[in-house]
């Protein structure tokens, strides 16, 4: 059975202008409200009014399972809760017979999709290649941290506690 493709747009896809006549295009009622820039209000409104832009909210359960892939990744503080219900709504979308394609130039964000498998094309930038995690490590002693760890002083040593990029995870 083929999939029909649709787009998820966030922020960056709205403002960037992205808008496809050939599929359809949902968002979430979050990303609408981080609109402030009057060209983008305006190109917004008239996708809204003409039918090109729906407005669509994920499910409970696909949101909590991109809290838990974002907490394994290391992007949990990196992604907000706008960003994190994009991605849900690809999920919501995808489990709903549909392919979606998220239009997003956050590389946190593609980070999570190329995780999850959710496909994600950049409006404004090149985009990401390759998956990357994340840890908390101390700039003094070296001891390494979850990356969800809320501590910004190290325990050991006292030293500023740092976010870093750990090898690239296998696609």
């Amino acid at each position: 059975m083929i999939k029909n493709d649709v787009y998820v747009l966030d922020s960056s896809g709205i403002i960037g202008g992205f808008l496809s006549k050939k599929f359809a295009n949902f968002t979430t009622s979050q990303v609408i409200t981080e609109i402030k820039d009057l060209k983008s209000e305006l190109f917004l409104q008239s996708a809204l009014e003409n039918g090109y832009i729906t407005i669509k909210e994920p499910e409970s359960q696909d949101f909590k399972q991109v809290k838990k892939v974002i907490t394994e990744s290391g992007d949990l503080l990196r992604l907000s809760d706008v960003d994190q219900l994009v991605i849900a709504l690809a999920l919501t979308i995808e489990r709903d017979g549909m392919n979606p394609i998220v239009v997003t130039d956050d590389y946190s964000i593609q980070n999570v999709l190329k995780i999850i498998g959710i496909s994600y094309r950049s409006v404004l930038t090149k985009g990401i290649e390759n998956i990357v995690g994340w840890i908390k490590i101390c700039k003094g002693c070296k001891k390494k941290y979850p990356s969800n760890n809320s501590l910004t002083e190290c325990e050991i040593c006292g030293s500023p506690i740092h976010r870093k990029r750990i090898k690239k995870l296998d696609q």
